[in-house]
């Protein structure tokens, strides 16, 4: 089988082939997200005076994405990271992954975040169920925020919303490049390659969650099962055949 070699990148050597299999298109995701999405730039400290710190909320840190979002996020940029759990081991699973706040979206976002002393953040990544909670994070971000989301809203957003604050909205999919051959491709192989010496070097770690072990009928269901439940941690990954 044949592909592309612009999409792949090197397995990381220091972990298992099921491992590394948790990866690759939650890497893509969260990388774009962070760095061509919302234009922060890897290890690029901005201290300017007149600046204020970046501060991203991450609504469903636990997840898939979420959890390499909440370690490409705090080791690559300056930004305060806060991320969102519900359940004691999910939000130990985030704190675990190098938050520095964790809080529970089922409660009301301001009064968490007012009582960590933060009146509102630059940026929010919504990783699911945006519709159900995008009042609220239009009321966290700041003026002239950045608003970015994965999912797909049952019933669309009203983007006028945005407007008296003057937020921007972001897209990702990380298709998009593949699906349209465009002309920076390569950089999914490079942000690949990347996410694999971080890994190589201690500076992030896979989010394998659970193997459910080999792929068939019965595995593939339970998998699905637990996904829709939505309480999975991490990725899941099935093996062979």
């Amino acid at each position: 089988h044949l592909v592309d070699e612009r999409i792949v990148g090197l397995k990381p050597k220091s972990i298992s082939n099921e491992a590394a299999a948790a990866m690759p298109l939650t890497a893509i995701t969260a990388y774009e997200l962070l760095f061509a999405r919302l234009d922060f730039v890897p290890n690029q400290v901005n201290d300017e005076a007149d600046t204020p710190k970046p501060s991203i909320l991450i609504m469903g840190a636990a997840g898939g994405v979420g959890s390499i979002l909440t370690q490409l996020a705090k080791q690559l940029t300056n930004a305060t990271v806060i991320g969102t759990a519900s359940r004691p081991e999910s939000q130990q699973w985030v704190k675990d992954l190098g938050a520095d706040h964790v809080i529970n979206h089922h409660k009301p976002l301001l009064e968490q975040l007012n009582v960590l002393g933060i009146d509102a953040v630059t940026h929010v990544i919504s990783l699911t169920h945006t519709e159900q909670h995008y009042e609220q994070l239009v009321e966290v971000l700041a003026p002239q925020g950045k608003l970015a989301l994965i999912d797909d809203p049952v019933n669309g957003l009203d983007v006028t919303a945005l407007k008296v604050k003057s937020i921007s909205l972001h897209w990702e999919l990380m298709f998009t490049r593949a699906m349209f051959n465009t002309w920076d491709m390569q950089k999914q192989h490079d942000l690949l390659n990347h996410v694999s010496e971080l890994i190589d070097n201690g500076t992030i770690k896979t989010t394998l969650g659970e193997n459910f072990g080999i792929i068939n009928s019965d595995n593939l269901k339970r998998a699905h099962a637990h996904i829709e439940t939505n309480q999975a941690v991490g990725k899941i990954v099935l093996e062979g055949f």
